[in-house]
């Protein structure tokens, strides 16, 4: 009897451990934005104070150009996805890139709004704030309705836009990464404030890749370490919450010159889209890599650009 109750105790401990091990492995609290700095805003970086709060923003290239161009990522993303982008663009154009409120260094928004008409508030703001009256906008994803929205709102400021594999139309996925599923849950949504797999993040970011392979370490590094920064997992539930999909009856009314890109592989908001968007904005122009999914200008930041570059109408050197 007493060797069976010890066997039970020490089985007991084991699981005990084994839990508690499992736990800490997944363990992932909110991180200051003091700690992600030294890794994720290096130079170019800097702070941009817009009312409250502290935007996250990379601004290159000459001070002389009078049509800046301004990339907004999407959700979950931050100003890196544009990288490759602002590499091969700053040396002939102002490059302006930045965190939405609710993701990336800049964190959530002080309002707790995450409609498309808030963002579109805080892109305005932040362009405002450096002075920019008009501009080249391009945007994915989310940041392509944005984009969209404020070429609509503010059509004598934007001189031309580019959607990437962006949202605008009503869309039925093919697959939803992990990460946002989890985040739509209500019942979850407290836990993975506190807990996230690093795994959850590297399976997330791999489903929106045509090409999972190219997906390295230091790229789920950067989206794993990003989403930890304080309040952005629970500002991405909240905005999935408010989330709003247009029902593109002004989208027709665009009217300025329009480069759509998508990625041929994309699943979380197939190509229909992209054929939808240059069926709609007289004039515009569809270019879809077959190879590459939803994020195509970080998964092949060459060849995207390319086009851009021939649709801005820029000779020369990339660099």
């Amino acid at each position: 009897m007493r060797l069976a109750f010890r066997i039970l105790v020490v089985v007991l401990i084991a699981i005990a451990v084994f839990l508690v091990a499992g736990l800490m492995a997944i363990w992932a609290p909110d991180r200051p934005v003091e700690r992600l700095m030294p890794r994720w805003a290096a130079p170019p970086s800097q702070f941009l104070q817009v009312g409250v709060m502290k935007v996250h923003l990379r601004d290159e290239g000459p001070r002389d150009d009078p049509v800046p161009i301004v990339l907004l990522h999407g959700t979950s993303a931050s100003l890196h996805t544009w990288e490759g982008w602002a590499t091969a663009l700053r040396g002939q154009r102002r490059v302006i890139r930045f965190d939405l409120a609710g993701f990336g260094l800049t964190g959530p928004h002080n309002l707790n709004n995450y409609s498309i008409e808030s963002y579109v508030a805080f892109v305005t703001a932040v362009l405002d704030k450096l002075g920019v009256q008009r501009f080249v906008l391009a945007g994915n994803s989310l940041g392509g309705q944005i984009a969209l929205e404020l070429a609509y709102a503010l059509p004598q400021r934007v001189d031309k836009l580019v959607l990437v594999d962006s949202a605008g139309y009503e869309f039925t996925p093919e697959s939803i990464p992990m990460g946002f599923r989890i985040a739509r849950v209500p019942g979850l949504r407290g836990l993975v404030e506190v807990v996230l797999p690093r795994g959850v993040v590297q399976d997330s970011v791999r489903n929106v890749y045509g090409d999972p392979t190219k997906v390295t370490p230091e790229l789920v590094d950067r989206y794993y370490e990003l989403t930890l920064r304080a309040g952005n997992r629970r500002a991405l539930a909240n905005r999935f919450q408010q989330m709003l999909v247009s029902n593109g009856a002004h989208i027709k009314s665009l009217k300025l010159p329009t480069l759509i890109l998508w990625g041929g592989k994309d699943r979380l908001i197939p190509p229909d889209s992209g054929r939808a968007f240059a069926r709609d904005i007289v004039g515009s122009r569809l270019v879809i890599f077959d190879d590459l999914g939803h994020v195509p200008q970080e998964e092949d930041a060459g060849r995207t650009v390319a086009e851009f570059r021939r649709f801005l109408g820029l000779t020369g050197p990339d660099t």
